[in-house]
């Protein structure tokens, strides 16, 4: 096993950069995932990372050795891809065994830890079957198989479980994080589903258009994220973002369309434009609150996801509790104390 850290790194493609100088540090044994939407330079900087993209400026060190001239077959990492990439004509077991066969490894090592994978991954009564004989998930789990029978320092997952279905991919989530905890190998793990990061990770990397915009667990990054663009990615439903000005007693928000919440004192000046963030499920029912008209109900079963209009834009409340709310009714919300952000209208920064 073997620390990564990721020293002002960028890379162009022409006159076109697509990373601006990314800083990381993943502690040896971590579990990081790297979360963006699309387009945000999160895969390349995993391919990077690989060796699978050259490195225009910056450097990358697994361990104490600087990898950004060393071929990828020897910087000692696995990958686990999205589409499997599993060879079909071979079965399960030489798929697994590819690697260090390869490798020129003695055929008692390489039955071992086939072995030893597989039984870890539950795929034993698989290892003759073809890949195509094979459940999603299960092919997965082979191509994870494969991964750990080179015993690498470092896993690499890129956008594994994007491919399965939305049952699946939950037990996967919890058996990759399982095997990570059992063999507590360092691993970096891409995705754009911010509920993937946020249960598999021990700490999240947020990137947005080729920059890290914040770095945390993903606690931290849900209770304060550092701006509004981390605030309204990191959470299912996203957190509500409204318009409005800091009042004259700076311990106010004037909201556009009239309503005014109050809050603990914040910094910026009296009058200055913010974005008042609020979780939906930190709304509670209130009639002396934001007037509200209720627009869409959408009932998941564990909660009720309510959106609602008002005249300075919308608002979505969730409800543990049943309520009876139809298309038109006419309700208050009120953020609970101390649960409230503030954003800098311009900057988009934590106030």
């Amino acid at each position: 096993m073997a620390s990564v850290t990721i020293e002002a790194v960028r890379k162009s493609y022409g006159a076109v950069e697509v990373v601006h100088g990314v800083d990381v540090s993943i502690a040896d044994g971590e579990f990081c995932v790297l979360v963006g939407p699309s387009g945000c330079g999160k895969s390349t900087l995993l391919r990077m990372i690989a060796g699978l993209e050259e490195i225009t400026a910056g450097r990358i060190m697994i361990g104490e050795r600087v990898v950004n001239d060393v071929q990828a077959k020897d910087r000692d990492i696995a990958m686990v891809f999205q589409n499997y990439a599993l060879y079909p004509h071979m079965k399960v077991r030489e798929n697994m065994a590819f690697s260090l066969v390869l490798a020129k490894r003695p055929k008692s090592e390489i039955d071992q830890r086939v072995a030893e994978a597989a039984g870890i991954l539950g795929l034993t009564q698989y290892l003759d079957r073809h890949p195509r004989q094979l459940s999603g998930g299960q092919r997965q789990r082979v191509a994870m198989g494969r991964a750990i029978v080179r015993k690498p320092q470092v896993f690499l997952f890129d956008e594994p479980l994007s491919n399965l279905d939305a049952k699946l991919r939950v037990q996967m989530r919890a058996e990759i994080r399982e095997l990570h905890q059992r063999l507590k190998t360092t691993s970096i793990y891409v995705t754009h589903d911010q509920i993937e990061a946020m249960t598999m990770a021990d700490r999240i990397v947020v990137m947005h258009d080729g920059v890290v915009e914040q770095i945390g667990s993903p606690l931290e990054l849900y209770d304060r994220p550092a701006n509004a663009f981390v605030a309204t990615f990191i959470g299912s439903p996203a957190m509500n973002l409204l318009d409005g000005r800091i009042g004259p007693d700076r311990a106010s928000v004037e909201l556009d369309g009239g309503a005014r919440v109050t809050l603990p004192a914040v910094t910026g000046e009296a009058g200055q434009p913010v974005k008042l963030g609020i979780r939906p499920e930190h709304l509670a029912l209130d009639d002396e609150g934001i007037a509200c008209e209720v627009a869409v109900i959408e009932p998941t079963g564990a909660d009720t996801q309510v959106v609602t209009r008002f005249a300075g834009g919308g608002l979505t409340a969730a409800f543990r509790e049943r309520h009876g709310f139809r298309p038109g009714d006419r309700i208050g919300l009120a953020p609970l104390a101390g649960t409230t952000h503030v954003f800098d209208a311009a900057t988009g920064a934590r106030l």
